[in-house]
C-alpha cells in the first residue's frame, strides 16, 4: 500500500533533493586527501569486529589483500575466520591469541602471545602487498597492559602511508584514539545474552 502524493509534494520534494546534492557534490569535492587510515571501533555494544570484517569484504573486492590479526580470541574456530580464509592467500589471517585471560589465567602466558601477536603485525604492516590491516581485540591486549602502549601507537602512527589499520575491541586506550583518523564507538541498547540466549554459530562466532 502507497500513500497519495500530489503533483506539488513531488515537485517540493524534487527541488529539496536538487538543493542537497549541490550542498553534498560541493562538500565531497572539498576532499583531496588519499592516505591510509587509522581506524579503531569500541565501544561497549556488539559489533566491533563484525564491522571490521565487513570492510575486509569491501577491500578484497577492490582486489588487494588483507591481513588479520587476533590479539586475544583464538581458543574457537569462527565462521569469520573459515569465510575469510576461503580467498586463499588474499587474507593473511594469523591467530595469535589463547583466548580471554579469565580463561588462561596466567598473565605472563598471556603477554608472551601478545607480544608475538604484536609482531607478526609489524611483519604484515611492512608487507606491501596488504592493504588492510585488522588487529582484533588489540585494545584489550593495550588494556590489561600487555604491550607497550607508546610503542604500539608510535609504530601505528608511522606505518607505510597508503595502508588502512582497524584496531578493535573495548575500552580503547585514549592515546591510540587521538592518533586515528576514525573512532566509532559501538553502544549497547539491548543485548540477547542478558535474556539468557546463548552465542551462537553464525552470530557471535
Amino acid at each position: 500500500m502507497t500513500r497519495d502524493i500530489s503533483d506539488s509534494a513531488a515537485e517540493r520534494h524534487r527541488q529539496k533533493m536538487v538543493n542537497r546534492k549541490t550542498v553534498q557534490d560541493a562538500e565531497v569535492a572539498e576532499k583531496t586527501i588519499e592516505k591510509g587510515l587509522l581506524m579503531i571501533n569500541t565501544g561497549p555494544g556488539k559489533g566491533k569486529s563484525t564491522a571490521a570484517f565487513g570492510l575486509a569484504l569491501r577491500m578484497l573486492g577492490t582486489g588487494r589483500r588483507v591481513g588479520v590479526v587476533q590479539f586475544i580470541k583464538g581458543a574457537w574456530s569462527t565462521g569469520e575466520q573459515q569465510a575469510l580464509t576461503l580467498f586463499g592467500d588474499k587474507v593473511a589471517w594469523r591467530t595469535m591469541g589463547e583466548g580471554f585471560t579469565w580463561d588462561t589465567q596466567d598473565l605472563k602466558r598471556d603477554v608472551m602471545a601478545a607480544a608475538k601477536a604484536w609482531e607478526e603485525a609489524k611483519v604484515l604492516m611492512a608487507d606491501e602487498t596488504i592493504g588492510l590491516l585488522i588487529l582484533d581485540e588489540l585494545n584489550i591486549a593495550l588494556r590489561y597492559d600487555y604491550l607497550p602502549l607508546e610503542e604500539v601507537v608510535e609504530t601505528l602512527s608511522n606505518r607505510r602511508p597508503d595502508l588502512h589499520v582497524i584496531v578493535t575491541g573495548r575500552n580503547a586506550k585514549q592515546p591510540l584514539i587521538d592518533a586515528a583518523d576514525m573512532v566509532t564507538e559501538m553502544t549497547l541498547i539491548k543485548h540477547h545474552f542478558k535474556a539468557g540466549v546463548k552465542a551462537q554459530a553464525g552470530i557471535e562466532f
